[in-house]
C-alpha cells in the first residue's frame, strides 16, 4: 500500500476545501443522481448510494441537497442523465490512470481528458491497457496514535477484514476489505469506539512505480488537474511517491 495511505489522507482534506467552493457537492450530487438511477433509492439495498450519502455528510453537505439529488435520481425532479464512462491511460514515467468520470456529453469528456493527458506528459490508452492492473477493495484507515496494533488486528480479523497492513513510514494503519464488507466492517470499528479517518470503496494497484523529483511533480499535477475537471470523479493510480513529494 505504498503511497496510498498518504494521497487518501490529502485526496480526502482537498475535499472538504473544495466542498467550500462546491465543486465536491456537484460532483456527490451527479454520485447519488447516478446510483438511484441505476439501483434505486433505498439506502440498504444500494450500497453505491449509500457510499455516496456518506461522503455527502463527511462534506457537511446539507440533507436538503442530498434529498434533491435522489429525487433527481427517481426522476421526480428533472435532472441531467449523466453515464458512467472509465478513462485508462499513463501519465509520466509510465504511471497507470484509471479515470472514472461521470458525464452528459462523452465527446466533450474525453477531448478534456485527452487534453489534460497531453498536456502534462501523458497518453489516453485503449480500454484495458490498464484496469487489470488494479483491484476494486475496500480501504480503510485507522490513526496509530489512537490504538494499537494487536488491539486493532483481534477487532479486524473478528469483523471479518481481508488483511491489516502497518507501514512504518505512515501513521495509519491500513485496514483491506472487499467491497461488499465496507460498511459493515466500518459500523463494527465504530461500535467498538475505534475511530476512522477514511473507509472508502477504491482502486488498488497490485504493484507501484517509483517516482521522485521532478517526474513525480509532473504526476501529481496531472492528477490534480484530472480531478479538478468537473466530470471526473476518481482518478486512481499507481505510484509511490515519498512524503516530501506530497507536501502542499
Amino acid at each position: 500500500m505504498a503511497g496510498h495511505s498518504k494521497w487518501a489522507q490529502i485526496k480526502h482534506k482537498k475535499a472538504h476545501t473544495d466542498a467550500k467552493k462546491g465543486k465536491t457537492f456537484s460532483k456527490i450530487v451527479k454520485e447519488i443522481s447516478v446510483a438511484v438511477r441505476l439501483s434505486g433509492k433505498d439506502i440498504d439495498s444500494n450500497p453505491r448510494l449509500r457510499a455516496a450519502i456518506e461522503k455527502a455528510k463527511e462534506v457537511n453537505m446539507p440533507a436538503e441537497n442530498i434529498k434533491r439529488a435522489i429525487m433527481k435520481g427517481t426522476g421526480e425532479l428533472p435532472g441531467v442523465t449523466y453515464e458512467d464512462v472509465t478513462y485508462e491511460g499513463y501519465g509520466p514515467n509510465g504511471v497507470a490512470l484509471l479515470i472514472k468520470v461521470l458525464t452528459d456529453n462523452k465527446n466533450r469528456t474525453v477531448s478534456e481528458i485527452r487534453h489534460l493527458l497531453s498536456k502534462n506528459n501523458g497518453s489516453l490508452g485503449e480500454a484495458g491497457c490498464v484496469s487489470w492492473m488494479f483491484q476494486q477493495r475496500g480501504y480503510i484507515l485507522v490513526d496509530k496514535s489512537k490504538i494499537n496494533e494487536d488491539e486493532l488486528m483481534s477487532v479486524v480479523i473478528e469483523a471479518g477484514a481481508e488483511d491489516l497492513i502497518n507501514n512504518p513510514n505512515e501513521e495509519n494503519f491500513e485496514i483491506i476489505t472487499s467491497p461488499e464488507s465496507l460498511t459493515s466492517i466500518k459500523e463494527h470499528l465504530e461500535k467498538q469506539k475505534i475511530p476512522i479517518n477514511i473507509a472508502e470503496i477504491t482502486m488498488l494497484p497490485k504493484s507501484y512505480v517509483s517516482l521522485f523529483g521532478e517526474v513525480a511533480e509532473q504526476v501529481i499535477r496531472l492528477i490534480e488537474a484530472l480531478e479538478d475537471n468537473e466530470d471526473v470523479q476518481n482518478v486512481y493510480s499507481n505510484f509511490d511517491i515519498p512524503d516530501e513529494s506530497l507536501k502542499n
